[in-house]
This record gives structure tokens, C-alpha cells and sequence, in this order.
């Protein structure tokens, strides 16, 4: 591996990567804002003046930019610069589409191409403690894992190109979702006098929040198992009581009226004896998607 290695984009995500970085090999870096490379400088990052002179410097690049179409833009400067670098990795947060079109533009110049993105905050990625979803062909994975791993704590092998992009959209989806439907909860349970100490105990019992994901899409979704259970019917009826309650407490619902809508459907479509988890079948019908064997 190579002892030299460039980051473009030294934003918090960026220069806490490339701070961990520096504690194993030679980092150098470009950003945009003149005050951004003032204070990496002072990290141990060797700030350079553009992106050429990035690949000039360092074979193995790694970004951590805005926005995808900064990613597409740099990604065109880094391989039309005359010192195209071995290999990209994106850890910038950016659509499937927008990593599979870098990865057609590095393929053309024949530059290995990951998308790496990041789950966690700035403190692990200081700590060099990072979780990467990792997408790309097989040769390029083998290409940018020496690299990962001198910050990685768990790399999740995900697939082709995009997969990672795809999978921490998907993630933090489901993270914002849930902080909504989280505050229209504890607002009601406020209401109503709950200490919100007492309630995120009450959620954080193995029959609270991790229910629904380990045991109904882990086993039942998996299974295509949707028998007995806690019926469709008994959870839409307690979806309409949560409604009516919040109703009578003042407390607007977004997120948790929302998702009632496909209760009243499973109910119309016959499904209420089925478990609840049995709401997957309706997704399976919308996408042709199969979540499990029956």
C-alpha cells in the first residue's frame, strides 16, 4: 500500500478521517475553504493547493464532499489531471447513481472506483473506530480494503457499486423517520405525565424498539412466516387508539398517521388475522420484491 494518501474535503467528516489517517500514513489534502486547510494543516494534514496536485501526490484518494454533483466534478479533475490516482474511494454521502456514475468515469480511465460510505458521527471516525458499507467489483474492494482498514472497525461487504451509497440512504432514512415518529411519542407521553426517562426505559426493553426489527423482519419477514402472532387487526385497532389519543391530548402526528394508511389497506385486503409483519406483503405486491420463502 501505498504511504501517501489524499483526501479532498476536509469538512468535519473529512478532516476527522483524515486525522485518523495521519496516525498511520502520510496524509494529503485539498478543500475549497482556505480556512478549512489552515486547521488540517495544524491536524498533521498536508494541505496542497488543488485537486491535481492531490493526485499528484498520493496514488490512493479518498473524498468527503457536499454534495454529489462535487463528487462528480472532482472525480473528472482527479482522473483528467495527468496523475489519475490507483484508486477512489467516496465516502461522501451521494446517491447510488451519483457513485455509479463516478465509477464509470474512473473505469474509463482505469481507475479503481469504491463507494465507502460512513455510518457513524465524527468521534469514531477521529478514533479511526469506522463502520464502511462498502460497494464495488470484486478487484476494486481488494484494492481499497488495505486502505480502509487502517480506520476501519467493520467493514460491510454490501455488493457492486452503490450498494454502500444505497444502504446508508436506506439507514438514514429509516434513523430520521424514526426520530419523528420518536418525538410525536414522547410528546404524547408528556401529556400525559411519563417521565421521558421511564419511557426510553420502556422502549429499551427486548420488547420495545428492537422488536419489530429482530423478531418480525429478522424471523417473520424472513420466513414469510405470518401466522398467529399479533394480528393486523389488533395493531390497526391500536394504531386507531394512538391516533384518537393524541388527538384528545393536542399532540400533532406525521410520521405515525402516516403509517397507519397500510393497516387499513391489509385489513381491506383480507390479511386480518395475519400477523402484523404480514404489512410486508403489500410491499411485496407494490415492488416485486420477495422478503422471504412461504
Amino acid at each position: 500500500m501505498t504511504e501517501t494518501v489524499g483526501l479532498i474535503g476536509l469538512g468535519n467528516a473529512g478532516s476527522s478521517v483524515a486525522s485518523a489517517l495521519t496516525r498511520k500514513v502520510s496524509v494529503v489534502g485539498y478543500d475549497l475553504d482556505e480556512r478549512r486547510r489552515a486547521a488540517s494543516n495544524e491536524l498533521g494534514i498536508t494541505c496542497l493547493n488543488s485537486v491535481e496536485e492531490v493526485a499528484e501526490s498520493a496514488k490512493h484518494v479518498l473524498l468527503s464532499l457536499p454534495k454529489p454533483e462535487a463528487s462528480i466534478s472532482v472525480t473528472e479533475a482527479l482522473v483528467a489531471s495527468g496523475h489519475a490516482p490507483d484508486l477512489l474511494i467516496e465516502t461522501s454521502t451521494v446517491t447510488p447513481a451519483t457513485a455509479q456514475a463516478c465509477a464509470e468515469i474512473c473505469k474509463a480511465a482505469g481507475v479503481a472506483f469504491v463507494d465507502a460510505a460512513i455510518a457513524g458521527g465524527v468521534a469514531s471516525m477521529a478514533a479511526g473506530k469506522i463502520t464502511f458499507f462498502l460497494g464495488g467489483s470484486e478487484a476494486d474492494k481488494a484494492k481499497a480494503r488495505p486502505v480502509l482498514d487502517l480506520i476501519a472497525e467493520r467493514i460491510f461487504d454490501l455488493g457492486p457499486v452503490g450498494a454502500g451509497m444505497g444502504t446508508k440512504v436506506v439507514n438514514n432514512g429509516v434513523m430520521h423517520a424514526l426520530m419523528v415518529v420518536l418525538i410525536e411519542a414522547f410528546a404524547m407521553s408528556n401529556k400525559l405525565g411519563v417521565p421521558a426517562e421511564t419511557m426510553v426505559e420502556i422502549l429499551n426493553r427486548e420488547e420495545g424498539l428492537l422488536r419489530p426489527l429482530v423478531h418480525r423482519v429478522g424471523e417473520r419477514m424472513r420466513d414469510g412466516d405470518y401466522n398467529a402472532g399479533m394480528s393486523v387487526t389488533n395493531a390497526r385497532k391500536d394504531s386507531v387508539l394512538a391516533l384518537e389519543t393524541a388527538q384528545q391530548l393536542g399532540v400533532p402526528l406525521f410520521a405515525t398517521s402516516a403509517s397507519h394508511t397500510p393497516y387499513e389497506i391489509a385489513e381491506s385486503k383480507g390479511m386480518g388475522d395475519m400477523d402484523y409483519a404480514a404489512l410486508a406483503k403489500l410491499w411485496e405486491e407494490w415492488t416485486g420484491v420477495e422478503f422471504g420463502s412461504e
